[in-house]
């Protein structure tokens, strides 16, 4: 069983390719639907990729629901049209388009400027100068070579459009983010939160976006898992608890370093560069500060990791700021996770379009007298004189007099309906203005809002952990993962073939799995071999049963450790408690 390493692991850079290579022959992910030749933009996860996913997945859940005191919803993939319209989706949701004259291939603009010329941020670019890019540097399709230099650059909206039910049916679209399963439900989940501010409401689930040029396999693609957590707050007296998190160190990228000649990026803490106004948001440099120390325990190198700022013209229509979560993947940095301050834009929008109430009752210390504007039409006037029209003539009597009173000072007030100007008495509005005593005022909260993507940190996490040396002479290719994310705890082996040691193995991987842990089981060819198997599909340990197992009482197992390849021989009684508390981190292989 001998397996000392020759070398140490090697530190070079892993290529795209061989991790691609990896995960479609072990199972991790490939492209979807491939006996009908594949379908751009959507991948398949095996049994590995499944399996990481889903602890990543559960890493996310631990962190930002349970240990924040957050509680988790799961909403519809499939929402009707006017949720987007109030969004703002069906507007601003849009990537730059251009098509090749001679292949009619469609890329995206903005990518094909960022890949041959010195421009690394094109979609903060307006279309016109994209256009006159692609003309100065005579850029070409990258499909088929021909020029694109005046071909039009159109937007393009990403989102896929569905019917809802047969015949007229009404239109509906999948969701390009699961925030909006959230925001909807508001007037709903505010009574699950007691009316109390703050409060946050998470969610892990799959969006979809129909991109132009799906690319670099699952970094970019149409169908995505986004774990999203919209916190709701008060924005005049909710202030996050910075002290948890201020000394965590960070590297930053703002907007002003980016702009500059000679910019660079800022180390620092979250306290120093809250103090400094580097992150204006406290909220979003909390939410900074947590997901920093967790981003490093699910495996993602922090010497290729930052928090990159959003230039002004690449923030998404609802975000006041924002900041990227970017890893380095073969020397391009790409986003995992955008930290936004969305504001109230989004509850603001829903309540508008729906007409519910979106809002939270904030109560006073002490009651307020305050003087309030109000109005009591006269119907038996509005009605003869706007018909169906006058409720909706009521609506705005009651806006303008909360806006602005002194509209009704003259004899007449003139408001404003379908775009047509009206006089009213103001005798027949019943405008006055009183004296209140109040206990509070609704409010609408302001959300900060943590997005990951699931898929990319996943690419991030086996790009990270790819490894290559050598082993007794041998080339040898290992996943360095974290125990916590691993797709598989432990490989159990029986040294070779042999009834009684089968037997043995069988039963110590099952009581391993009562245990709790992710078992694999393997008798098929030599031992060397099993354990490059599971070295390259990032199992951490290996047990191997032999005849010293079976001979003496409690002959114990050989454990063997992926990274270092040492090995060490256990008690079988305890196995199951040590290799429960090494992968629990409470124990290290390196103390046994």
């Amino acid at each position: 069983m001998s397996d000392d390493p020759q070398a140490d692991a090697g530190e070079a850079e892993p290529t795209s390719e061989k991790l691609v290579e990896l995960a479609k022959r072990r199972g991790y992910f490939f492209q979807s639907s491939g006996a009908y030749g594949g379908v751009g933009g959507f991948y398949t996860f095996g049994p590995q990729g499944a399996a990481l996913k889903g602890n990543v997945e559960d890493a996310w859940r631990d962190r930002f629901a349970v240990a924040e005191g957050n509680m988790e919803i799961d909403a519809p993939t499939i929402m009707p049209e006017p949720v987007f319209e109030a969004s703002g989706h069906l507007e601003g949701f849009d990537d730059m388009l251009v098509e090749c004259p001679e292949c009619g291939e469609s890329h995206r603009a903005d990518h094909v400027v960022e890949d041959n010329t010195e421009y690394e941020d094109a979609e903060t670019l307006p279309i016109p100068e994209v256009e006159e890019v692609i003309a100065e540097y005579e850029l070409v399709c990258p499909n088929c070579g021909a020029g694109l230099a005046g071909q039009a650059v159109e937007t393009f909206n990403l989102m896929f459009a569905t019917n809802i039910g047969p015949g007229d049916s009404d239109p509906g679209y999948m969701r390009p983010e699961t925030a909006q399963g959230i925001f909807v439900e508001f007037p709903r989940l505010k009574e699950y939160a007691r009316n109390q501010l703050p409060f946050g409401v998470t969610q892990i689930g799959r969006a979809y976006r129909n991109e132009i040029s799906p690319r670099r396999s699952i970094i970019r693609t149409r169908e995505f898992t986004q774990a999203e957590l919209e916190y709701f707050i008060d924005p005049e007296e909710d202030e996050p608890d910075l002290e948890a998190v201020e000394d965590v160190e960070v590297t930053l990228y703002p907007a002003s370093e980016q702009n500059a000649n000679d910019g660079e990026e800022i180390e620092t803490t979250i306290g120093e560069a809250v103090e400094e106004g580097v992150i204006t948001s406290p909220w979003v440099a909390y939410f900074l500060g947590v997901a920093k120390p967790w981003y490093e325990a699910v495996g993602v190198d922090m010497d290729r990791f930052r928090f990159r700022q959003h230039l002004s013209g690449e923030r998404a229509h609802y975000a006041a700021d924002c900041w990227d979560a970017e890893s380095e993947i073969d020397g391009n940095w790409i986003e995992m996770a955008g930290f936004a301050y969305r504001s109230d834009y989004d509850l603001s929008k829903h309540a508008e379009h729906s007409g519910d109430r979106f809002t939270v009752f904030r109560q006073y210390d002490e009651p307020k007298t305050v003087e309030r504007a109000t109005v009591d039409p006269d119907m038996s006037y509005l009605g003869p004189e706007f018909g169906g029209d006058a409720q909706a003539v009521v609506d705005e009597l009651e806006a303008l007099a909360a806006r602005d009173r002194s509209a009704f000072d003259g004899e007449t007030v003139e408001i404003d309906l379908e775009g047509e100007s009206h006089e009213i008495p103001v005798e027949k509005t019943g405008f006055a203005v009183e004296e209140q005593t109040e206990a509070g005022e609704h409010i609408t909260p302001h959300v900060v809002e943590p997005s990951f993507g699931v898929d990319r940190l996943v690419y991030t996490v086996l790009h990270h952990a790819y490894r290559e040396d050598e082993v007794a002479g041998e080339d040898r290719t290992f996943l360095e993962l974290e125990p916590e994310v691993a797709p598989t705890f432990v490989g159990v082996f029986p040294l070779q073939t042999d009834d009684e040691l089968e037997a043995e193995a069988e039963a110590i991987a099952a009581e391993l799995r009562e245990a709790g842990l992710s078992v694999t089981y393997d008798e098929s060819g030599n031992i060397g071999r099993r354990y490059r198997r599971q070295d390259e599909v990032g199992t951490p340990f290996c047990v191997t049963v032999d005849f010293e197992s079976i001979e003496q009482e409690d002959g114990g197992v050989t454990v063997r450790e992926r990274d270092s390849t040492d090995q060490k021989r256990l008690p079988i009684d305890d196995l199951a408690e040590t290799l429960s508390a090494i992968r629990a981190g409470d124990l290290e292989f390196e103390e046994l």
